[in-house]
């Protein structure tokens, strides 16, 4: 299965973030933290240059902490810093702030120093799904920046104040104009970064089916009675076709819900 995915939209997105960054002190980069470096987009990083980043490892609460906790660590360094957490939770606001302001210390003090209070703006990227705009609307306290459970949903850049002394502006989710490694294309499929529509979900769950073998052995039995490939899946969960075959389809459709949803537990499904 060969997976590249990079709609027009996805360009032009890529020429906004370059004309607002011009505005910002600070990227805030949204990660998956269950394939948290398949999320960093290289394009994405070209365009922030030498501005501050803090990366938010995002749906802390499905992912496998203690592996997460083995890479975190290459998140945090000279003008680059994170924070692990659930978008939805409360609290983040003050979190978020607070991190802002540590990595534009030097920018603060410079002109407080002066005497003049500063506004702090950070530009909010990441691939799509990955949790940006509900990061957007968690800081704003209210339902500002549109928000789906599938990628693509936020079409323009919103500018928002989320604190006296910072704004924040959502950007469209952007994916690498070609996506070589193809094992990191799973990654994105997986965690639903991917349009589904444009992935055959038959070989899409047989891959995750074998990621889930060499990261997480017995878990996918554990979850489906013995069960370890998609007939296995379909006979477990009774989805059956007219004329009782095993309607793989569906089972298929399930599983990658399953995951994406935390039925199978907390996974870290990739880098």
């Amino acid at each position: 299965m060969k997976i590249n995915w990079f709609p027009g939209h996805m360009k032009k997105a890529l020429d906004q973030m370059k004309r607002e960054l011009v505005k910002a002190d600070v990227v805030i980069y949204v990660l998956d933290s269950r394939a948290p470096k398949s999320c960093l987009n290289p394009e994405l990083k070209k365009i922030a240059g030498a501005k501050p980043i803090l990366y938010i490892l995002n749906k802390a609460d499905l992912t496998d902490m203690q592996k997460l906790g083995k890479v975190k660590g290459q998140f945090k360094g000279e003008g680059f810093d994170f924070l692990v957490l659930n978008s939805t939770q409360s609290g983040v606001a003050n979190a978020v702030c607070e991190k802002m302001r540590l990595l534009c210390k030097n920018k603060v003090e410079k002109f407080k120093n002066k005497g003049i209070s500063v506004t702090l703006r950070a530009i909010v990227v990441g691939v799509p799904n990955s949790g940006k705009s509900t990061l957007v609307n968690n800081l704003c306290k209210k339902a500002k920046a549109v928000t789906g459970d599938r990628p693509g949903v936020t079409k323009n850049k919103q500018w928002f104040k989320i604190a006296p002394d910072i704004e924040v502006c959502d950007t469209p989710g952007t994916l690498y104009p070609n996506l070589d490694n193809q094992e990191v294309a799973k990654s994105l499929a997986f965690i639903g970064s991917i349009r589904d529509e444009v992935t055959d979900q038959i070989e899409l769950a047989e891959e995750f089916l074998k990621r889930m073998q060499k990261l997480y052995p017995g878990k996918i039995e554990e979850r489906y009675k013995g069960a370890c490939n998609l007939q296995e899946i379909c006979k477990a969960r009774a989805f059956l076709l007219p004329g009782g075959e095993y309607d793989i389809s569906r089972g298929a459709k399930a599983l990658i819900s399953d995951f994406r949803s935390g039925r199978l537990g907390n996974l870290m499904i990739g880098d």
